[in-house]
Parts: structure tokens; sequence; C-alpha cells
């Protein structure tokens, strides 16, 4: 896989590449409780055995899936101005759930999470991590004297309120409504 060089096998990223988009494609079309390796390899046109050489069971495979979906946005001008760091990272969560491969396989890991103690855990983990750079720029803006509240319950509800749009009405946030809800939630309004 590695050459003697150190480098990865040009081959084995493309494996990876393919692999990690069939697995997406195939959560978000049968959810996680028909998702599986045969149908990963299926889709991404490899045999098994090169999802299971990859280090890959099931779990896993999901796990690195998800890590290629949510590249969030780093910090505007240095982290300078904490409330457009705000705004930046709720119009990117607002973003990637009006409709993408994010937002395809959002109810297939809810769903799962419910049934899989292992999918639950690993969605826990991953939530929160997405969650640490709002709480981060929430809690700048705090230190630079707006009245934020707890950042981490502001945090919850800026989120809150972009899956709430996605999963529960018929017309997700839209990008130009990020600004009003950010202003709600800081009580600027």
């Amino acid at each position: 896989m590695a050459s003697r060089q150190g480098r990865t096998d040009p081959r084995v990223v493309r494996s990876r590449e393919r692999v990690l988009e069939a697995a997406l494609a195939e959560l978000a079309e049968r959810g996680y409780g028909g998702f599986s390796i045969d149908g990963v390899a299926t889709r991404a046109g490899v045999a098994r055995s090169t999802i299971y050489r990859l280090g890959h069971d099931r779990l896993s495979l999901v796990a690195a899936a998800m890590e290629t979906l949510n590249v969030q946005p780093r910090p505007e001008a240095g982290g300078q101005d904490p409330r457009a760091d705000v705004v930046a990272i709720v119009e990117h969560l607002a973003t990637a759930m009006q409709s993408s491969l994010m937002s395809d396989c959002l109810p297939a890991v809810l769903d799962g999470a419910e049934r899989d103690p292992g999918l639950r855990e690993l969605h826990h983990r991953y939530s929160t991590e997405r969650r640490t750079r709002l709480v981060d720029a929430l809690t700048r803006l705090q230190e630079s004297g707006h009245p934020v509240g707890d950042p981490e319950r502001a945090a919850e509800a800026l989120a809150g309120a972009v899956f709430y749009r996605r999963l529960m009405t018929p017309a997700p946030l839209r990008t130009d409504e990020v600004e009003g809800l950010v202003a709600t939630v800081l009580g600027e309004r």
C-alpha cells in the first residue's frame, strides 16, 4: 500500500475515495439498517476484501465517510470578528442542510443511532466535535463583551433551529435567514 518512499499508492487513494463516496450513497439511499459492506463494495466497484484491507468494518466505514462530509469554515479575519464567525458557521450548517449528501445521510444516521449503540456513540462524538467550533466562536464573542449567556446553550439553540427546520418542516433554513436567527438567539432583536 505504501511505497518505499512513504507515499501511498495512488490506486489505494482512488479506491479509498470511491469506497467513501459509495458508503455515503449507500447510507443515504438504504439507511443504516440496509447499509452493508457488500452494497458499498458493489457501488464502489471494488471487492469486499478491498474495504477490509482499508481497515474498515461497517461502523468505521460510516465514521470515515462522515468525516469527508463536513469541512467547517475557518474563523474570519483570524478570529477578530467572532460574531461574523458565528454567522459563517451557522450559514455553513444551513447550506449543508438544504441539499447535500450530509443532509441526505442525516435521517439514516439518526434512525440508526436509535437502534445501534456504536452508531449512537459515533453520532454523539461527531456532533460534539462539530459543535465545538461554534461554541468557541460564541465564547470569543462573549469574551469581547457581547451578552451571549451560556455559549453551549446558544450553540444548541442555533444548530438546533437549523436541524429542526431540516427534519421537522418542509423548508430547510435558508442562508438569508441565518442573520435573523443569530440576532434572535443572541437577544439582539
